[in-house]
């Protein structure tokens, strides 16, 4: 059997951004770890304009080009990781943007968090999105990487220089998500099947 497609998935586009640096980093963590094929998925290069479909997601009756196209894209991953930073006590909008344009193709996926920021570490982003996700039919893993002050881990190429404590929490996350997709795709082929 194939390996399960991971996608990472990078929430911010602001110009700048760390999450970019911090995403690379959590990408060659999930190859390292060799339980998923990972892809990085780039919200800034998706490029998405604010939904603009007249029909309700769960219908999948998609009329955009770029709708199409985040649908394949998003349909034949296995899991999720996000990627987010924090604005303003919450997640962004181009992530909420970004979900709410599909429904079904991320029904019975697991999603795990890669949180980042200040004295918070994106926590508060990280809350909010987990009953966003669960009303998706989506299934966080509890494990999850909280970076606090993340500019001071960036090296002076503006890479990220992970601790311990990120490396341990990343493995941690990305075994339960091993764990929870197998169980989950029992779920997603006996729904085509129906």
């Amino acid at each position: 059997m194939d390996k399960p497609i991971l996608q990472i998935i990078v929430a911010s586009t602001r110009p700048g951004r760390v999450g970019l640096p911090v995403a690379e980093w959590f990408r060659e963590r999930a190859v390292e770890h060799g339980g998923f094929e990972v892809e990085l998925i780039d919200l800034a290069e998706v490029d998405l304009p604010f939904m603009n479909e007249p029909n309700h997601p769960r219908l999948r009756q998609y009329i955009h080009p770029h709708t199409k196209e985040w649908s394949a894209t998003v349909d034949r991953a296995d899991a999720f990781v996000f990627v987010t930073p924090e604005y303003n006590h919450g997640f962004n909008a181009v992530l909420k943007n970004a979900l709410d344009y599909l429904h079904q193709e991320w029904e019975n996926k697991p999603v795990g968090f890669v949180s980042y920021g200040g004295v918070a570490a994106g926590t508060r982003a990280l809350q909010m999105l987990k009953p966003v996700v669960a009303a998706l039919r989506m299934t966080p893993v509890f494990e999850a990487v909280n970076i606090p002050f993340v500019a001071k881990l960036l090296d002076g190429e503006g890479r990220l220089r992970p601790t311990d404590v990120m490396d341990q929490s990343a493995d941690a996350m990305l075994d339960a998500l091993t764990r929870l997709t197998g169980a989950l795709r029992h779920l997603r082929v006996a729904a085509t099947a129906v």
